[in-house]
């Protein structure tokens, strides 16, 4: 199998950039017609991506053009937000199948013990999943089939993006493409801190976690945050960054502690009631973390992350698909896409592409989850 990318970048919103893209991607794999495309544009193109779409199905002399538009995307050669650029990665094989109710069928095996693990198991397929922030719903989220992929939105999920499949828009701005033929290992990394040692919620009620360990839940995040800072950067802001912090829970300590832990964005906190309010509802009994984003733990976590994978596919990998947070990337490292970096220099001349929206999806403890200021990263091989 033949997989190259190519990238594009230009002043306007071009067909011809998606041509670029893909017509760089095929020199590089020495291929004179590929069998499929995955095409991602800036979100320049997203109220109109038809154009550079058939331009690219053109190029390529196929149909099966796969992608959407999003806020900032990247090869292993660079990453581009704010310019009107193209990326292509295409193949020799068609490795992707649409899915149908058969599929999902077949792919009941990924909720299964294994699946305490961050990682997707080799010998199971998985879906590539692509969606506009407006498709983003439980019904197929929480579909047993096991699923990878990001939400092609900007921070806040506002804005024009299209999500493509055999060349056309996708109405419903989803994309399911089960990918077959080829080994993976699929996992995240969400570039947290731990703050507190894992404790038991003992009071929730919905949304609202009253206490963690019999203390008022706010209580014990303002203390944690309080050490955190003055052992690093010692500040005088008096109200927390919940923009900064975040909620990871499991339903044992032990999955805490070794990584294998979900996450819950902080909403806010009540400081007449001691109460945080989370994205999502946890039980009494659930063990929770307080944690920080951090862009040390998160090369760290990075790292980690990418050795089990390679270790865990077993063959020299393909190609790479990356999914990463806009919260993450360069605006995490100080205008410098730190993780694109790294995974270069773990995997030299490997294919990569991949985009930053404000939505990523793993397969997580067994569910398909939707994360936040994360980055998913898979490896694929023969």
């Amino acid at each position: 199998m033949k997989v190259a990318t190519g990238l594009a970048i230009g002043n306007k919103a071009l067909p011809e950039l998606a041509a670029q893209a893909v017509l760089s991607a095929m020199q590089k794999a020495e291929l004179d017609s590929p069998t499929c495309v995955l095409l991602f544009l800036t979100s320049e193109f997203a109220a109109k991506p038809q154009l550079a779409i058939k331009a690219a199905a053109k190029a390529a002399s196929c149909t099966q053009i796969i992608g959407c538009s999003a806020i900032g995307i990247f090869t292993e050669e660079d990453w581009v937000i704010d310019s009107p650029a193209a990326a292509a990665m295409v193949f020799s094989e068609n490795i992707w199948v649409k899915n149908t109710d058969k599929n999902q069928e077949e792919n009941t095996g990924i909720l299964n013990d294994k699946t305490n693990e961050n990682f997707g198991l080799t010998k199971q397929s998985i879906l590539l999943t692509l969606a506009a922030p407006s498709a983003i719903n439980s019904s197929w989220l929480d579909s047993k089939s096991a699923r990878f992929g990001g939400v092609s939105g900007d921070a806040i999920g506002h804005g024009a993006f299209s999500v493509w499949e055999n060349a056309k828009g996708v109405t419903q701005g989803l994309c399911e493409m089960q990918l077959s033929n080829t080994d993976y290992a699929v996992g995240a990394t969400h570039g947290l801190k731990l703050i507190t040692s894992p404790r038991r919620v003992t009071a929730c009620h919905q949304h609202d976690i009253q206490k963690v360990a019999n203390l008022p839940a706010l209580n014990t995040l303002k203390s944690a945050f309080n050490k955190h800072a003055a052992n690093t950067a010692p500040t005088s802001q008096t109200s927390l960054p919940y923009h900064q912090l975040m909620a990871v829970h499991a339903t044992h300590a032990s999955q805490i502690e070794r990584g294998d832990y979900s996450l819950a964005t902080i909403i806010a906190g009540d400081e007449s009631a001691g109460t945080v309010t989370l994205a999502k509802p946890l039980q009494v009994g659930d063990w929770l973390s307080w944690a920080v984003r951090d862009s040390d733990a998160a090369q760290i976590d990075l790292v980690k992350t990418a050795t089990q994978l390679k270790q865990q596919l077993a063959v020299k990998p393909a190609f790479s698909l990356l999914f990463s947070n806009l919260g993450r990337g360069p605006y995490l490292y100080n205008g410098i896409d730190q993780d694109l970096a790294l995974i270069k220099t773990l995997f030299p001349q490997l294919p990569l592409i991949g985009f930053y929206g404000n939505g990523e999806i793993a397969p997580i403890l067994g569910k398909n989850t939707l994360l936040q200021y994360s980055a998913v990263l898979g490896l694929f091989g023969r």
